[in-house]
């Protein structure tokens, strides 16, 4: 059973990662911490990045948790300028919020991946693919258990055959 990190289980492990982090010498870290070196570098290589990447993924989460709650906000007022511009009977304003409106939403589909940009290609419709499948056909041709199998395989895959 491999031996656990002496610096994950270190109490001052936190105050450790952040000199890690800064440009403290190593040996200077391992005197104030009692550790040796060869634990704070094996744990610098192997634990810290983990620790980092983690950092670095919640302070995104947090970035666009914020960025959202920017549109949401947007969007609202957006919402009060088309019911004031409606009560005023003002179409052009109306028709306007409506433009903005449904800018929000398709911003917001993006933002929380229910919309995606880029283009989508069918590539059973490409003039490769066919030539594949006629390919694997033809081959097959002289094993009529192996096509039929075959066959039946890619028939189960998701999006084929339907």
């Amino acid at each position: 059973m491999p031996r656990r990190c002496t610096i994950c289980d270190h109490p001052d492990r936190q105050n450790i990662d952040t000199q890690l982090m800064g440009s403290d010498p190593l040996r200077n870290i391992a005197q104030q911490a009692h550790v040796s070196t060869t634990a704070l570098l094996r744990h610098k290589q192997h634990h810290l990045p983990a620790l980092l990447v983690q950092a670095t993924e919640t302070e995104n989460v947090a970035r666009a948790d914020a960025i959202l709650a920017n549109v949401r906000k947007l969007q609202r007022r957006t919402e009060t300028i088309l019911d004031t511009a409606e009560a005023a009977g003002d179409h052009r304003t109306a028709l306007a919020a409506i433009r903005e409106l449904r800018n929000h939403l398709e911003l917001l589909a993006k933002l929380v991946g229910e919309l995606q940009d880029g283009t989508t290609v069918n590539i059973l419709m490409t003039p490769e693919y066919q030539v594949l499948q006629a390919t694997i056909v033809r081959t097959l041709a002289p094993f009529p258990e192996a096509r039929i199998a075959v066959a039946q395989a890619l028939r189960q895959l998701p999006h084929v055959g339907q």
